[in-house]
């Protein structure tokens, strides 16, 4: 039977493909439904009220997955031999210590097939999402009255890094500079990528610039349009988490990088499929970026920013962290940065504004061991700090 094609009748203000992509999450989500047990069928409407899309699908593919581990790692107790043929009775003899084996088999577990043994090793992190799906399931049946008891209460807790204990990665100034050399020149690309490079450079620079700028999500960045863009008036429209719009102010580089991608490279419209006219940043196919594909390329020249391999490049959210450090660094409000950056707390922006990579290089350049050996330099002894007028009253 040939797969359907899907159609938005839109009567709301988001544009058709933010309104695609929430469709087809939840059609992900109600395919997964299928294949856990029958008296989970309220549990994505549960989950609906309190938890974003991607979130609610992350959750059911965690559900998967622990009933796929119940079958084949304790067949003490369930005899069946799919999630979905997990009885409640059986469900209902499970107890927290469990699920506290469950979570340390996630941490380091093999997947084999006949030619090889994959090793999925998770961080506390994914641990916790994993621990958390489980438990939002247990407590879900227990207040619907499907389970007797909560068991959650049971469950070893697990320490995930709180923000101020992550290092902050991101880009140096000069280091983004040579990013937007090599992205506007071509250069220190492979053969191959120079191919490409010919075909994408105004495309690249422009998806760049708005990362660099706004400290753009790769989910915004990745939906917008051409339609986006009112550049009279000197502005574009993007949607945040939890279906929020903003309205972001246009300077004179982006717009600048914008126009000669969209005049000069993107394709026209006429050979562009009806689904993906509107899509700002365009694959070679005609086809609206993946967010993979973004990715990829942000990989590829901040690695040449960083003069290192193509694998150890930053992501896209490390070009939000430079966005971050770099408009505080020039002065900017701590509070515009968090609206400007959508950040719930300004806890959050103000670990941007602490984190200084300069003091450390500053501490290690007066520690040249081995230039103070062949050399006989010694260190300069670092001026003391005059007190302020403040610090003596």
């Amino acid at each position: 039977m040939a797969e359907k094609i899907v159609k938005i009748h839109n009567k709301s203000d988001k544009p058709d493909n933010i309104i695609k992509k929430e469709y087809d999450i939840d059609q992900k989500c109600k395919m997964l439904e299928k294949e856990l047990p029958p008296y989970l069928a309220r549990f994505h409407a549960y989950l609906r009220g309190s938890v974003l899309p991607m979130t609610r699908l992350a959750y059911l593919y965690d559900l998967r997955f622990f009933f796929q581990y119940i079958i084949s790692e304790r067949p003490d107790l369930t005899s069946a031999k799919e999630p979905c043929k997990i009885l409640l009775e059986e469900l209902e003899k499970i107890q927290s210590a469990d699920i506290n084996t469950y979570i340390d088999y996630c941490r380091s577990y093999e997947v084999e097939n006949d030619a090889t043994i994959y090793v999925h090793e998770n961080a506390n992190k994914t641990l916790a999402r994993k621990k958390s799906s489980v438990s939002v399931m247990f407590k879900q049946l227990y207040r619907d009255g499907i389970l007797k008891k909560n068991i959650t209460d049971g469950f070893n807790p697990i320490r995930v890094q709180k923000p101020g204990e992550r290092e902050i990665k991101r880009l140096e100034e000069d280091e983004v500079m040579r990013m937007l050399d090599a992205v506007a020149s071509g250069t220190l690309l492979t053969e191959k990528e120079r191919a490409f490079w010919e075909k994408t450079k105004k495309r690249d620079k422009a998806i760049l610039m708005l990362f660099l700028t706004y400290g753009l999500r790769i989910s915004e960045l990745q939906q917008l349009n051409v339609s986006s863009f009112h550049f009279s008036r000197g502005e574009f429209k993007i949607y945040r988490k939890r279906g929020k719009e903003s309205i972001m102010p246009l300077n004179q580089s982006v717009t600048m990088v914008i126009l000669d991608y969209i005049n000069h490279e993107r394709l026209p419209e006429e050979r562009i499929e009806e689904e993906h006219q509107d899509a700002l940043f365009l694959s070679l196919q005609g086809k609206r970026m993946t967010e993979r594909a973004i990715r990829e390329m942000c990989k590829k020249y901040t690695s040449i920013g960083m003069n290192t391999s193509r694998s150890a490049g930053y992501s896209p959210h490390k070009l939000r962290a430079t966005a971050a450090t770099s408009l505080i660094g020039r002065g900017n409000s701590i509070f515009d940065v968090q609206a400007l950056l959508d950040h719930e707390q300004v806890t959050t922006t103000q670990l941007y504004a602490a984190h200084n990579q300069d003091v450390k290089r500053n501490l290690v350049r007066g520690m040249e061991w081995e230039l103070e050996r062949q050399e006989g330099i010694k260190p300069e002894k670092p001026k003391p700090k005059e007190k302020s007028e403040e610090s003596n009253e």
